[in-house]
């Protein structure tokens, strides 16, 4: 019995699909709105942050990442709905395609607070908070995907996909009023 339950374990943890890194915040959770007030008493300090990507620019020796924050849910996933807080930069030694990592792609990352890097927006150049990369995540986007209906969300009216309810009752009618 205990041999069971020791598989059921360790197959349960191979299923996870995001970076330890990511799915665990660090022992303390810095806050975007913290840091940004005081880069340099935070220095070096790890942080779990995330967002929406703004844009990617590949200079020769790194890969740098602007990206406008919104605070995370429990998973790590960032909560758009929420008001953003600002924007950061993650800079990466390796080569980050900007076709995969293309603008209005919801990111999660998990690095070290490097300090603050100068970037323009429009004519105003603005300091923003550098993190060097250890890990990062990005999140499929389900707003056309019926299986989770027309809102982006799981639609919890047919049951979870495959357990039965979508089985019963076609997922791409919506239910009745």
């Amino acid at each position: 019995m205990k041999a069971y339950l020791l598989l059921c374990c360790v197959l349960l943890t191979a299923c996870s699909s995001l970076p330890p890194a990511i799915s665990d915040p660090p022992h303390y959770d810095l806050s975007y709105s913290e840091a940004s007030q005081n880069l340099t008493k935070y220095k070096n300090a790890p942080v779990r942050w995330g967002g929406v990507i703004v844009d990617v620019a590949n200079e020769e020796n790194r890969s740098l990442i602007q990206i406008l924050s919104y605070p995370l849910s429990s998973q790590g996933r960032p909560l758009t709905d929420q008001p953003h807080q600002g924007r950061f930069v993650i800079s990466s030694p390796e080569f980050l395609d900007p076709a995969v990592y293309e603008k209005d792609t919801q990111i999660t990352v998990a690095g070290m607070l490097a300090g603050e890097i100068d970037r323009t927006v429009d004519k105003k150049v603005l300091h923003l908070p550098l993190l060097s990369l250890t890990a990062l995540h990005l999140w499929p986007d389900y707003t056309n995907n019926p299986m989770y209906g027309s809102y982006g969300t799981y639609n919890a009216y047919y049951g979870y996909p495959g357990w039965g309810g979508a089985f019963y009752r076609p997922i791409f009618f919506p239910p009745p009023r």
